[in-house]
């Protein structure tokens, strides 16, 4: 499919330059909260080092330390090009940091973020230099039942399905250069009713119009088959748009391709951001045209009632716990569940790494998506809990 790359942390959103920054970080324990007034983040000395995205308590992260430590560094070098500055900024991405986490670039602050299961992102343009630059990373965590906690126990033992806690950089650490003229992010609804696809765009553009045209085209194929392509002028964030998804396959004999786990079809998307005709930006993605909604008892697929054979997916592995070993150990379980009959599961406690969601996509798994709990009910946690929840409904909106 147009829109996969192996590894890439976000499959429904793809751009070709990207830097992978999981692998080997200096590390270290701060267990008396002294590493900012030391200025860490300006740089520490350490003989630690941890493989990102596994955290300290795992086997594979090299550390294996099952213990309680509520503060902890990160550091690493890595490399940034003048030239692609030029007319681009440069993001930095984290799949998932549990809990608080504090970036700094350079020694200079880049921001922070609250929440151990969504993605944050921070604009490093202004703060990196050609050549090698320093990131340094101090997460935050504690045995907080108020937190979104999931499967983590909030105990020194674990009892029942509550296991070792997680601790920091879970999940995958990226880079990538953005034009200054981009799309910033694209919601997809399917409407079969409507015979087509809704579309909401944002679109970033730092100058000012001047009477030239903002745009973004959007060409969709079906298994290498061009179907339609569409442009719409940007006048204001978010701008709606519709594709005539009914109109264009009006000659096709199957006519609208649609979704189910039996016969999971997928739509390809590309999306071209041009500034007074002239392409600065391009994404790949993809759809797939389908409907749930209830009706009395009955769940309905598409207008027909879908019987749901579920499992119950914790998402956990031996030697890494939370975080998948590789993408092929998401393969291998979606396969695995399919061999045993079922349709779909219920990821239980965790929002599991997009690249699973892509491969349910593409596989034909239905997924039921369940918030990590907290488990003690106060303002506190009732804030957490929404604040993050929808950023995660956000960030996985077109799966």
């Amino acid at each position: 499919m147009l829109c996969y790359q192996k590894d890439y942390p976000r499959p429904q959103f793809v751009r070709r330059d990207w830097i992978n920054l999981n692998g080997a970080w200096d590390f270290d324990f701060d267990d008396d909260n002294k590493g900012e007034v030391k200025c860490w983040y300006e740089g520490f000395h350490t003989e630690k080092e941890i493989c990102v995205p596994y955290t300290y308590e795992t086997k594979k992260s090299k550390i294996h330390d099952e213990g309680v430590h509520h503060y902890v560094w990160y550091g690493r070098r890595f490399q940034a090009e003048k030239e692609k500055l030029s007319g681009n900024k440069l993001f930095l991405h984290f799949e998932g940091s549990d809990f608080l986490t504090k970036v700094w670039i350079n020694g200079q602050l880049a921001g922070m973020h609250e929440g151990g299961y969504s993605r944050f992102s921070f604009d490093i343009t202004n703060l990196v230099k050609d050549g090698e630059n320093l990131v340094v990373v101090k997460a935050e965590d504690h045995m907080d039942p108020q937190q979104p906690r999931g499967k983590q126990r909030w105990v020194s033992e674990n009892f029942g399905c509550w296991y070792v806690q997680t601790t920091g950089i879970w999940k995958t650490v990226w880079m990538e250069y953005v034009p200054d003229i981009s799309l910033n992010s694209v919601k997809m609804t399917p409407n079969l009713q409507s015979g087509g696809l809704e579309l909401e765009y944002t679109v970033d553009c730092p100058n000012p119009l001047d009477g030239r045209r903002l745009e973004v085209e959007a060409a969709v194929s079906f298994g290498g088959r061009f179907v339609i392509r569409t442009l719409t002028g940007i006048g204001k964030n978010p701008t709606k748009a519709f594709i005539d998804l009914e109109a264009a396959e009006a000659d096709n004999p199957w006519g609208i391709c649609t979704w189910t786990p039996a016969e999971p079809r997928l739509y390809d998307i590309c999306f071209r951001t041009l500034y007074d005709g002239e392409v600065c930006d391009e994404v790949g993605a993809y759809f797939g045209m389908r409907e749930i909604r209830i009706d009395g008892p009955n769940i309905l697929l598409n207008g027909a009632p879908l019987y749901q054979r579920l499992i119950l997916d914790q998402g956990y592995w031996e030697e890494t716990h939370l975080t998948p070993p590789d993408e092929e150990a998401l393969i291998e379980d979606i396969d695995k569940i399919h061999a045993l009959g079922y349709n779909g599961l219920r990821k239980h406690q965790k929002i599991e790494d997009e690249r699973f969601l892509y491969w349910c996509d593409v596989k034909g798994m239905l997924v039921w998506s369940e918030a990590p709990a907290a488990y003690v009910y106060s303002d506190r946690a009732v804030e957490l809990f929404t604040r993050e929840w929808l950023d995660i409904v956000k960030q996985n909106y077109n799966h």
